[in-house]
């Protein structure tokens, strides 16, 4: 059932962030509810992997009939979550205060980039944008070389769907002792700037640098970072304590030609084992390097290609995908030893659930929003 069944959560239509932060609360059991247009879908259905586990229903919000039916529904609810541009529901006249107004304990969640105030708040912008103007990308990267950009992982994800979903959460938890619900502005700038938590105080102490590809844990350090293999795949390495410093020496024989453990955190003997550890993991395959570093804590990973991943003998044994309609899909996180949540369910064709949810609402079907 998961830890959140019982709470019915309404999903506005849109793309990324919002969708992914719905999908967190649907696999941990919330009945989350999609509201889309009465239209056709771009993205069938099987692989549309962000709205797996929710309910689908068509509403035209443009309309006053959908607008309408839409205030119905939150009645019945716990949060709504939307993820337009600031002032985009208040214009549809399904903004916040009409939404508590119609039910006065809702949380009503709502994601941006910028966030609801603010002079950039009604620019357009990405994922690039976003973890450019809170200093994540400048410190992605190898030194000399331009910012790597990271996928959309950092903003629209990490801080973005996933700190949504937490606070949609947690304003349910403090709604559950007032009687009260509220907004939750997250924003995708904010949620970076509270991943870069420690960077940024790394910065002002002077333990990190802006100079990219210098630092500890940015690649800057022989000893933390990715090799390449005799087979063209890589490696990554990441021995930082002085023990699992002292195991990556035994285990390549460079115990006394190497810097000692203790004096590799010297920043000026990190580059001292680079072009040796270099030209040792071109000596070796990906998988003969798998063998060298089984069951020791050099601090070792092979580096996965997705296919890879799920194949890949300790996300077997943990059950992390399971494969829904030829499908694969990782489980619910994170995982809950009594209130476990289920399998995800795929996801419904678009208005699939137009009958059940308005009937149990009691709205006129068929689809008020036609």
């Amino acid at each position: 059932m998961g830890p959140l069944d019982g709470f019915r959560i309404i999903e506005i239509e849109g793309i990324g962030p919002c969708p992914f932060g719905g999908m967190l609360l649907a696999d941990l059991g919330a009945e989350v509810i999609r509201v889309g247009r009465p239209e056709p879908s771009f993205l069938q259905a099987s692989f549309d992997v962000m709205s797996r586990g929710k309910k689908s229903v068509t509403l035209d919000l443009k309309k006053p009939d959908g607008k309408a039916a839409l205030l119905k529904m939150l009645e019945f609810a716990d949060a709504l979550i939307e993820g337009f541009r600031p002032g985009v529901m208040e214009r549809l006249g399904i903004g916040p205060d009409v939404c508590l107004e119609a039910n006065p304990k809702l949380v009503f969640g709502r994601m941006t980039g910028w966030g609801q105030d603010g002079p950039w708040a009604k620019r357009a912008g990405h994922d690039i944008n976003y973890i450019s103007l809170a200093g994540a990308l400048h410190a992605i990267g190898h030194k000399g070389q331009r910012p790597t950009v990271p996928l959309n992982l950092v903003g629209d994800f990490g801080g973005g769907g996933l700190l949504l979903a937490f606070g949609v959460v947690t304003a349910l938890l403090e709604a559950q002792k007032s009687g009260k619900g509220q907004v939750v502005d997250a924003a995708m700038v904010d949620g970076v700037a509270a991943l870069m938590a420690s960077i940024y105080a790394g910065m002002q102490q002077g333990f990190w640098s802006d100079k990219r590809g210098e630092n500890l844990l940015d690649s800057g350090a022989a000893f933390y970072d990715v090799y390449e293999t005799k087979d063209g795949k890589y490696i990554s390495i990441g021995s930082l304590e002085p023990q699992f410093y002292k195991e990556l020496l035994e285990k390549l024989d460079l115990v006394g030609k190497a810097p000692a453990p203790m004096d590799h955190l010297n920043p000026a003997k990190w580059n001292e084992l680079r072009p040796t550890l270099t030209e040792i993991f071109l000596s070796k395959t990906r998988d003969e390097w798998d063998e060298v570093f089984d069951g020791s804590d050099v601090c070792y990973a092979p580096v996965l290609a997705a296919a890879e991943v799920f194949e890949h003998e300790h996300h077997k044994a943990r059950g992390s995908f399971v494969d829904i309609g030829g499908i694969k899909h990782a489980v619910a996180a994170p995982r809950f030893s009594r209130t476990k949540a289920a399998d995800p369910k795929p996801a419904a064709e678009r208005g699939a659930d137009n009958e059940e949810v308005f009937a149990a609402c009691g709205i006129t079907y068929p689809d008020p929003g036609e």
